[in-house]
């Protein structure tokens, strides 16, 4: 009976997928650790790590990838650290490790960047290779507090503020964290209210066809007009955005409005016109058909004047249900291109099972071909890739004539940048295809 209860009590005490400790047993390891260290004028230190794209990758490829990767994750960290410390899984995509004794603060950095290295290699997930990287936040007793509880609480804040810089990035805690943490809520609570007050906008960036020198489409670019603040730019709100579930229904906000818009502008400019959409991958596996069929019978919109533009990321996912998905969507009639392509999710030879139209040089590849030119060999063998495959290309982020010029000596089939237009309201479209001038 006792051994039997002693088994619970273990259980009880471990993560049931990686068999590290839990939180109970971390904190419980934590509380001796800093009443030895209190007792011997000892330093300790606690470590907080966060799996960036965990949660993508177990939308994408299954929970069963997600636990494989969360073992592997285990064995990698515990590799790094001392028989004396303790790495614990306390749910979710986190992990905390507890340095008991340490002599200066600086040993905790060494730690850190040696679990960086250690999730360097990729790691092997039903045949695919999966990059990780990670982001860690770092408290220090006695300096950053004297309790578990405290200690705890301010390495979650670095590791926040570690998450908001870069990746593969090690914070230390300090008090002024406590302010951007506030920030974040608040920032958080405006998002969202701005979803219940529609104060989210449309600007629209035209695309030219190289062979013409004539718009022949538009990519929908959301806005925010925050009170009191003045335009805020997707850039430093989306991804808050996806952490806390809203990109869903601003996706579908933005899809059901670019639509109508281009519905309208058709109808005064008497043009046919693309509009292109971007897609979350939430939204792409939310049931994205019946929203996209719906959308289309409501604006009225013919659905070859609609693309979807979807992120490499989309070839993490089950390539069986993606590749369904997409033919499902061509099906409805609409355009399917690839954004930023070049990012370095994917395989080229995905290519060839996905039904696109069209691909999107990334802006690096234009905006640094006169700093490096093996971007310049890159975007040559994308081009030559795609066109091969009857896959227009599209150049984004052309803003000089050099760049012009270049893209034209790869022929590319449309641009996409300042070079032509800023992204501008919808009335400004109007007037610009009144005046289109050639290149």
């Amino acid at each position: 009976m006792e051994d039997r209860n002693e088994a619970t009590d273990s259980a009880v005490l471990q993560d049931a997928i990686t068999g590290l400790p839990n939180k109970h047993l971390f904190f419980d390891r934590l509380s001796q650790a800093l009443a030895l260290a209190r007792r011997s004028d000892q330093i300790a230190a606690v470590l907080f790590l966060s799996v960036d794209r965990l949660k993508l990758i177990n939308d994408t490829m299954g929970q069963r990838c997600g636990d494989e990767l969360l073992k592997a994750l285990a064995e990698r960290l515990q590799s790094c650290l001392r028989e004396s410390d303790t790495v614990a899984r306390p749910g979710r995509d986190e992990f905390l490790i507890l340095l008991p004794a340490v002599t200066h603060a600086e040993d905790a950095t060494l730690v850190a960047k040696k679990i960086f290295s250690a999730l360097s290699s990729p790691f092997v997930l039903d045949k695919h290779e999966i990059f990780v990287t990670s982001s860690i936040g770092i408290s220090i007793h006695p300096n950053d507090g004297n309790d578990a509880s405290t200690l705890l609480r301010n390495s979650y804040t670095a590791m926040q503020r570690a998450k908001e810089t870069a990746k593969n990035t090690y914070k230390f805690y300090s008090p002024t964290m406590n302010d951007k943490a506030f920030e974040r809520m608040l920032m958080e609570n405006s998002l969202q209210l701005a979803l219940r007050r529609n104060e989210f906008f449309l600007h629209y960036q035209p695309q030219i066809s190289l062979s013409t020198g004539r718009i022949s489409g538009m990519e929908a670019l959301v806005r925010w007009q925050r009170p009191d603040v003045g335009i805020v730019y997707p850039n430093e709100f989306i991804k808050l955005m996806e952490e806390i579930g809203l990109i869903v229904p601003l996706g579908e906000w933005v899809l059901r409005t670019a639509c109508a818009q281009n519905k309208a502008l058709q109808e005064t400019s008497r043009k046919p016109m693309r509009i292109a959409v971007n897609l979350s991958v939430r939204q792409f596996q939310q049931n994205i058909i019946e929203t996209v069929r719906r959308v289309l019978e409501d604006t009225g919109l013919e659905p070859n004047c609609l693309e979807l533009e979807l992120t490499e990321s989309i070839f993490v996912q089950d390539i069986e249900v993606a590749v369904e998905t997409l033919h499902a969507l061509r099906r409805l009639g609409v355009n399917i291109s690839i954004d930023d392509f070049g990012m370095g999710y994917s395989s080229l030879s995905y290519l060839k099972y996905f039904p696109i139209n069209k691909l999107k040089i990334v802006e690096p590849f234009i905006s640094s071909i006169a700093i490096d030119p093996n971007d310049a060999v890159i975007a040559k063998a994308i081009v030559a890739l795609a066109h091969s495959l009857n896959i227009k290309v599209i150049a984004e982020g052309v803003e000089k004539e050099e760049d012009l010029e270049f893209i034209r000596s790869l022929h590319c089939d449309e641009l996409q940048g300042n070079i032509f237009s800023h992204p501008v309201p919808a009335e400004e479209i109007a007037k610009l295809l009144a005046k289109e001038k050639d290149f």
